[in-house]
């Protein structure tokens, strides 16, 4: 039992950790952002705990399915992929244009995701409720900053 769920925490906390390579920095804190940005410190957060949620949801349709649920599983795999990339293309590349594509992805993959673990686990599909929504939160920020700073964040830069 437990070793699943490690497993799970494991690749939840890779696909996390592009969020600790590729940091804010200087450059973000230059760009113009919505007065309604939530502080730095909420980020890292909020992140513990949804990716730690993830993991418990991805393990709870392991155990209920096993191999039976490879396809909302194969997802949930190639879902991280693409919540990983965001770090990179946003604070690493610095193209807000191609992590608002990789996040309305990542928005559409979360929800199909959600459906996909509701066949086969309840509680894992609320499990990822409040990521849905702080993913919806997250490119609604993105492309508001795309907005306000252009797609390489060049633009208007806060004063």
């Amino acid at each position: 039992m437990f070793p699943s769920l490690l497993i799970f925490c494991l690749l939840c906390f890779a696909a996390a950790s592009t969020g600790a390579i590729f940091k804010p920095g200087a450059w973000y804190k230059g760009l113009a952002k919505p007065s309604w940005t939530p502080p730095n410190w909420v980020f890292p957060v909020v992140w513990t705990i949804l990716f730690a949620m993830m993991a418990i949801a991805g393990w709870r349709v392991w155990k209920a399915a096993g191999v039976e649920a490879w396809p909302s599983l194969a997802l949930f795999v190639l879902h991280l992929g693409v919540n990983a990339a965001w770090s990179y293309l946003f604070f690493g590349r610095r193209r807000l244009d191609w992590a608002m594509v990789d996040v309305l992805t990542l928005a559409a993959m979360v929800a199909v995701l959600t459906l996909s673990f509701l066949c086969v686990d309840e509680i894992a599909a609320l499990l990822l409720v409040p990521y849905l929504a702080w993913v919806c939160l997250a490119a609604t920020l993105n492309f508001r900053v795309l907005q306000m700073n252009g797609p390489r964040g060049e633009g208007r830069t806060a004063t």
